[in-house]
Parts: C-alpha cells; structure tokens; sequence
C-alpha cells in the first residue's frame, strides 16, 4: 500500500486546515486508518484513527480535529479547526489491518504497517 499525505502548510493560531491521505494501489475501505505527528525532538504520536466501524481522537486533539473518509476516492482527511502552536509537526497517516486489538492499540506505530511520506504543519503568526 502507498500512501500519499498532502495538505500540510503555514497556518496562523486558530486557522484551520485540512489534511488528506491517499492510496494508490490498494483500498482503504476495510483497513484502520492513523494519523501520526511528530514534532522536533519528540516521538511520534497517534492522534486520530478511522476504521469501517468507528473513529478515535486524542485528548489534545478532540474537539478540534475530524478524521473522515472518503470512500469513492480512497482517501482519508483530518480536518484540523483552532490550531496552536503546539500542532506544528510533520504529519504522518498510516494504514493498517483491522485486528480483534485494534480499539486498544489505534494510538501505537505497531498497529500500521504502511506509512506516508508525511507533511509539515506550522502552525505561527
């Protein structure tokens, strides 16, 4: 599966953007869904997830973000609302089978084994 991640950019405090990932060669609509950040120096987090049944957000994220498909063109968003500061990392979205643990585990890197490239997000006045 390659998967494509766009959208990424400039964004002022409290701005909005939205971000798409796309396949190419393979379905989305029966695999889990992630979408990762990281920022400089820190891990890699999960903070939002998609599958065919549900969606599952991080508490510094809920509220804010809205991960949503796109069935007819095989893609995955994150629609991003108030952005901080504290957003700006590279963005990543991953793609995964859908297992009997994935509920508990959305959030670990361990639950995906396909990867975007990733996009940058900067969120500055």
């Amino acid at each position: 599966v390659q998967l494509q991640a766009s959208g990424g950019g400039l964004v002022q405090p409290g701005g909005s953007l939205r971000l798409s990932c796309a396949a190419y060669d393979s379905s989305l609509a029966n695999a889990v869904i992630g979408w990762f950040r990281q920022a400089p120096g820190k891990e890699r987090e999960g903070i939002s997830c998609i599958s065919p049944f549900t969606t599952y957000y991080a508490d510094s994220v809920k509220g804010r973000f809205t991960i949503s498909r796109d069935k007819a063109k095989n893609a995955v968003y994150l629609q991003m609302n108030s952005l901080k500061p504290e957003d700006t990392a590279v963005y990543y979205c991953a793609a995964g089978p859908i297992s009997s643990t994935y509920g508990s585990s959305w959030y670990s890197l361990r639950t995906y084994d396909y990867w975007g490239q990733g996009t940058q997000l900067t969120v500055s006045s």
